[in-house]
């Protein structure tokens, strides 16, 4: 079976911005959920699965400072770099398999939409919970976004696990304190519905 980082790197080798389901011009679910936090223009702010995604094109001009943007395709990031430009060179950059990431600095905010629900296996899950407990600073804040248990069951030709409100939030209870969620649709360049659970939480003290 293709190991997962040459799946993506296939993907952004041969699909144009505007033809993946996830895109976005504007994140604006995302950034509405960010703008709720609000947050210091030098918080600390990781983004992950970020791909070609321009959650970082409109933080830089909200003002924030210190982003990183974390991906497993390199392919991807470097589309993304040259679409920021000069700006590229003020953001952090990381190509990492998000179960397997081991950060090396801790940050204010900790932002994934749909990169989550790609990791089914259990082993896969809890890393990713340990890395979030480990890597948010006391009173810092975790963003996440996946399918619902209305959404699809697959996406890119994965499998994917669903989360709804509940499940999400008995997730991450033990050491995140849950603020906000909903369901959102989101419309695909083709017209599809995929509904999404979103939610923010705080690090407990």
């Amino acid at each position: 079976m293709t190991d997962r980082k040459t799946h993506w790197e296939t993907i952004y080798q041969t699909k144009k911005l505007m033809d993946v389901s996830w895109y976005q011009s504007k994140p604006t679910t995302s950034l509405k959920f960010i703008a709720e936090l609000d947050l210091k223009k030098e918080a600390k702010i990781i983004d992950i699965g970020a791909g070609e995604g321009f959650l970082a094109d409109f933080l830089l001009a909200d003002g924030f400072t210190n982003l990183t943007i974390l991906d497993i395709s390199e392919e991807a990031l470097e589309h993304t770099k040259l679409r920021l430009g000069e700006n590229s060179k003020n953001l952090t950059w990381i190509t990492a398999d998000i179960s397997s990431f081991v950060p090396k600095e801790k940050y204010d905010l900790w932002h994934d939409r749909a990169a989550f629900h790609f990791l089914t296996e259990e082993t896969q899950v809890q890393n990713y919970l340990k890395t979030l407990e480990n890597s948010i600073n006391p009173g810092g804040y975790v963003i996440l976004g996946t399918f619902s248990e209305k959404g699809p069951a697959k996406c890119s030709g994965l499998e994917i696990k669903q989360y709804s409100v509940a499940e999400m939030s008995n997730l991450l209870s033990q050491h995140f304190q849950k603020l906000h969620c909903e369901n959102i649709d989101h419309i695909t360049p083709s017209g599809a519905v995929q509904n999404f659970t979103f939610c923010s939480f705080q690090k407990k003290s």
